[in-house]
């Protein structure tokens, strides 16, 4: 609290100098808050040069930020991409410090345009240390519950407002139709319409559009509470050839309509500021020089009025190899509609080509002036330019208990429950928490990092438990059981262990190690070792229950005859542990059903439901169901 005061006195002198430099001897209309959102842009769009447009149309990586850097090339907007953090385990006072000091590079221009900052909060706030992590989007649309999802907007809303940060790069929308994709997990379902019902994260983000509000303008309410949210990758991402990243989708105009494209329609309905465009081509021709679909249909038929944002060193992927024609790979990302380019570091580079292009009429000042629009639109709409500087006040969002307990339901209901029952006997779950001696086994048993999976922390994700703050699956089953309950902990148990020591079950947690994006990239979709061994080794010895922490559906059917119970337990993040104990113990039910096909055999990929070939091992919408059982 003894900040606050420095704080506000120094905020208070900041916006006095920068008061003076922007006002002069006149009273900029574009100041003036009371004056109509359309006005204040033209406003303050006429006092702009070519250098400052330009500018605004920049995002550079924190990395490549200083407070002079954005002065003097009027930066638009600064963004922290996967694991970039200002210090290691850093507190929220340290981004907020960071986050305004760019700032103040910005207020410090003549016009004293605010910088717009973003990162990736795509399952919580994951950058940063002690935050809460939510269970990816595969296990969110299980749920089925658009309700839920939208209070985990708000909450992820709180902890990234919380570090300073007013704009998250979220949510994806991608409609996931082969699980060989490094992103599936950031999908909701191979259903549209399960993607479309969680697009009502996006509300819980930014706030509820006014009933009044024209079609298109985006929406983020007033305060410092919510966050400006981006839909992503538009469009088409999710069906790629094998499932292989950044690849090229092959589908007819009707077909990406209606299974790509419905999400977007919903997005821009809700307000959405932002979209993002995919790195993945439609019939060849790659999205970041689209035209057609970003200009023509994103813009002018669905009449978005947003801004469109490139994704990280998108428009360099225009050419093969990329950067190859840096040149003609700006020209066609700007001219196709892209109004902010994630350079993200060699900013001199882009912001001279465009330039030059603009001198010399290859892109024509209105595609500029378009582009700036619609940024300032999105800058105004969140208030920036009336509350630019972030303050410590939310410090105590991040990683709170509230949003704990919300994440800990959110795994409850996101589980699902694909075996109870070995060869028609009696079901094993709910477990007994009176057991006399529980086995606890597999390398996901006491593991955050691969509870939590990519884009956690890190990019690609962590292993261990030393960078995340939660309750790993041992530790819950720990707690959940008597205190008489030996509860034994062999991540790989071999026969001779399992023969000399008697248990009543086992609980084998196993699955995927962390991955983002190509890295994840899988043409066989099998466990990490020793997952497979483990699984024979203590279901072949005594009842078990399989817990399996994935990004996706992963071979299974030469196991499930031997294994009692399986749950699919997906990446449930920082409270996957007690959210997985609450219903394995019977304190909750099992409710959740697939939102992905389980396929049987990788040969049989693509398969989605609806498929002429369509034979899963356990198929879309499929899940068992359990009445809560609390044994004390």
């Amino acid at each position: 609290m003894g900040r606050n005061p420095v704080t506000a006195l120094m905020a208070w002198l900041l916006l006095l100098s920068w008061g003076a430099a922007a006002f002069g001897e006149e009273n900029p209309r574009y100041r003036d808050p009371k004056q109509a959102l359309n006005v204040r842009i033209r406003d303050l769009l006429g006092r702009m040069s070519l250098e400052e447009k330009i500018g605004q149309m920049t995002q550079i990586e924190r990395k490549s930020a200083t407070p002079q850097v954005v002065a003097d090339y009027f930066i638009g907007s600064v963004l922290s991409g996967g694991g970039s953090v200002p210090s290691p385990h850093a507190p929220p006072s340290t981004w907020v410090d960071m986050v305004n000091g760019l700032q103040k590079g910005a207020l410090s221009t003549p016009l004293g345009i605010p910088i717009i900052y973003g990162i990736d909060a795509v399952h919580g706030h994951n950058n940063a240390y002690g935050a809460t992590v939510f269970p990816h989007n595969v296990g969110l649309g299980v749920t089925r519950d658009p309700q839920l999802v939208r209070r985990i907007g708000a909450a992820t809303a709180l902890e990234v407002r919380a570090t300073g940060i007013p704009y998250a790069f979220a949510p994806c929308l991608a409609v996931c139709r082969d699980p060989r994709w490094g992103r599936c997990y950031e999908s909701y379902s191979e259903d549209h319409r399960i993607v479309q019902l969680m697009t009502e994260i996006i509300p819980g983000l930014q706030g509820d559009i006014p009933s009044n509000s024209q079609k298109g303008i985006p929406f983020v309410a007033a305060g410092k509470t919510k966050v400006a949210g981006c839909a992503k990758h538009f469009v088409g991402d999710g069906g790629t050839t094998r499932g292989i990243d950044e690849n090229n989708t092959v589908i007819d105009y009707d077909g990406l309509m209606n299974i790509h494209m419905p999400a977007y329609f919903d997005a821009v309905r809700k307000g959405v500021a932002t979209v993002m465009v995919s790195y993945s081509s439609w019939n060849g021709k790659k999205m970041h020089a689209n035209g057609d679909l970003i200009t023509g249909f994103l813009k002018n038929k669905l009449r978005f009025r947003g801004f469109v944002i490139s994704d990280w060193q998108g428009i360099d992927r225009i050419t093969n190899p990329p950067h190859i024609n840096y040149s003609y790979s700006v020209q066609a990302g700007i001219l196709a509609g892209i109004d902010m380019v994630m350079v993200p570091e060699n900013y001199q580079e882009f912001m001279a080509d465009l330039t030059q292009q603009v001198k010399n009429n290859i892109i024509p000042m209105s595609r500029i002036d378009d582009a700036v629009k619609r940024i300032l639109r999105v800058k105004f709409v969140m208030g920036l330019f009336e509350n630019p500087m972030a303050d410590y006040t939310l410090a105590n969002q991040l990683g709170s208990q509230e949003h704990r307990e919300l994440a800990r339901e959110a795994v409850r209901k996101s589980l699902v429950l694909l075996k109870n029952g070995k060869n028609g006997n009696r079901p094993l779950i709910p477990l007994s928490k009176k057991a006399t001696r529980i086995l606890v086994s597999g390398t996901h048993a006491d593991n955050l990092g691969y509870q939590c999976g990519g884009w956690t922390v890190e990019w690609q994700g962590v292993k261990g438990n030393d960078q995340i703050i939660g309750t790993t699956i041992l530790s819950a089953v720990r707690s959940a059981v008597v205190p008489s309950t030996e509860v034994v902990f062999a991540e790989n148990p071999d026969a001779n262990f399992m023969k000399t020591n008697e248990f009543d079950y086992g609980i084998v947690a196993v699955g995927e190690a962390p991955y983002a994006e190509m890295y994840g990239d899988s043409a066989n979709l099998t466990m990490i070792e020793p997952g497979p061994s483990t699984i024979r080794t203590v279901c072949g010895s005594i009842p078990c229950v399989v817990v399996v922490v994935s990004g996706r559906p992963v071979v299974m059917e030469p196991y499930v005859d031997e294994i009692d119970a399986i749950v699919a337990a997906w990446l449930p993040g920082s409270e996957g542990g007690r959210g997985v104990a609450d219903v394995l113990f019977g304190d909750y039910g099992f409710s959740g059903k697939l939102a992905r096909t389980w396929f049987r055999s990788v040969d049989q990929l693509p398969m989605n439901v609806g498929d002429s070939h369509y034979d899963p091992l356990f198929g879309f919408g499929f899940g068992l169901t359990t009445e809560p059982r609390p044994e004390f």
